[in-house]
């Protein structure tokens, strides 16, 4: 299935039902200022001067080469697999394939180490997680995630596909899928569907195991909505970098007396720039400084958890971050809840990790658990983006090259060995 469109430039503009292999260690989440959500404090190591606002727009990417990458994003919010949209219009998936999140046609082997394009795609216009865009607004999904696939008699509900799969949906400006959830901004309206146990399918009725279709979501009139995400709750981040929040708390990101809560209202949270959500938890940049919210560490008895965005203390202004969900793990036959961990690309193009580190994840070469933000050690050259599972992260570089570290259990590094971890950053070999 070919796609309308074309890359029009080489710039680059949830559980882990497999993700979870215990390495071993321990350790609260890295450490964070107790500064509130307002974007004009400042964490320490940095500061900006008051005459030169800090322009946290995206970095951009300039192939110098062929194979050459131009974004990148998690597979999926089911297994640690990451993908790469190349700038010849088609996508290149690697790492854990359990239920088709590399799209290659089949979900044996259930991983892989070799980057392969997915199967299907080309003249790709954008690259979400577990989807892509066309240039004329169409999505096309793969692996789990529960979508309303076109069908011969309307939609068919698809739980996971082993290739692309057309939703049957209007032209879209932008996508978010979540655990059997989702969301697409449709012109100016938001529509939500899937199941909405944690109410992001608002206002309709919260059913568990049942899937609803397309919802139209009131989150108000105003600027226009510019990015989509979706975990335990929606976010929509409008063009001036107010953001909307409903759903479940603590991904909810302000103080509610509802959880869920169905009705859109801003976090208190201005001008943000970018954004990740990783089901539980969600991270904002915004005039060059960090803010995460949700759980935290819920390795401690209570769980630590930020109900608002608490800023995050980095060596130097950040123009992205990435975050991952909690997980549970098996040690000596008992259940316990790992510490998290945090990366983020700051304004010199330095990537920078904190937390859980027992497999490398965290890319300082070492395996010792980072209560501070630490800086990756190898990268050839500055990174644009940096996305993360638990026991992995994997960077984008300004020349289209793409670097991954950590454990590589399910070929997550992408570099043609399995199960050979690497605690400092190793090049993905793409098609």
């Amino acid at each position: 299935m070919a796609l309308g469109g074309a890359v029009a430039s080489c710039a680059s503009d949830d559980e882990g039902r497999n993700g979870g292999a215990d390495d071993g260690g321990a350790g609260d989440a890295a450490t964070l200022d107790d500064t509130s959500a307002d974007a004009s404090s400042i964490p320490d190591g940095w500061s900006r001067p008051d005459a030169a606002p800090f322009d946290g727009g995206p970095r951009s990417v300039v192939c110098t080469s062929a194979p050459c990458a131009v974004s990148l994003e998690r597979a999926s919010s089911s297994a640690e697999a990451y993908c790469a949209l190349l700038d010849d219009g088609t996508v290149a998936c690697w790492g854990a394939n359990v239920t088709g999140e590399l799209g290659r046609g089949s979900y044996d082997p259930p991983e892989s180490a070799t980057a392969k394009r997915v199967v299907g795609l080309s003249d790709v216009a954008r690259l979400y997680p577990s989807c892509v865009t066309d240039k004329s607004g169409g999505v096309w999904c793969w692996g789990w995630g529960g979508f309303p696939a076109e069908g011969p008699e309307g939609p068919v509900w698809t739980y996971v596909s082993n290739v692309p799969l057309k939703l049957a949906l209007p032209p879209v400006r932008s996508i978010a899928i979540g655990r059997v959830v989702g969301c697409a901004l449709v012109e100016d309206d938001v529509l939500c569907w899937g199941d909405n146990s944690n109410g992001v399918v608002a206002p309709a009725p919260r059913t568990p195991g049942t899937l609803l279709g397309p919802q139209r979501v009131a989150v108000g009139s105003g600027v226009p909505i510019r990015e989509l995400r979706v975990g335990a709750a929606a976010l929509a981040v409008r063009e001036d970098g107010v953001t909307s929040s409903w759903g479940a708390s603590p991904t909810l990101g302000r103080i509610s007396s509802l959880s869920p809560d169905t009705n859109p209202m801003p976090i208190p949270l201005a001008g943000i720039s970018s954004i990740d959500l990783a089901y539980d938890s969600a991270c904002a940049t915004a005039g060059g400084v960090g803010y995460c919210w949700g759980n935290a560490d819920v390795s401690l008895s209570p769980p630590f958890v930020r109900l608002v965005p608490q800023s995050v203390a980095t060596p130097e202004p950040i123009v992205q971050i990435a975050t991952t969900q909690s997980i549970k793990t098996i040690q000596n036959g008992d259940s316990l809840e790992r510490p998290q961990r945090w990366c983020a690309v700051g304004a010199s193009g330095a990537v920078y990790c904190w937390g859980y580190n027992a497999g490398g994840q965290a890319g300082d070469g070492t395996k010792n658990h980072a209560y501070e933000a630490v800086k990756v050690a190898g990268l050839p050259e500055s990174a644009v983006e940096v996305r993360a599972f638990p026991d992995s992260t994997c960077a984008l570089l300004s020349n289209g090259k793409v670097y991954c570290w950590g454990t590589n259990l399910y070929g997550q590094l992408g570099n043609g060995k399995m199960r050979q971890p690497s605690l400092v950053p190793q090049e993905v070999i793409l098609p």
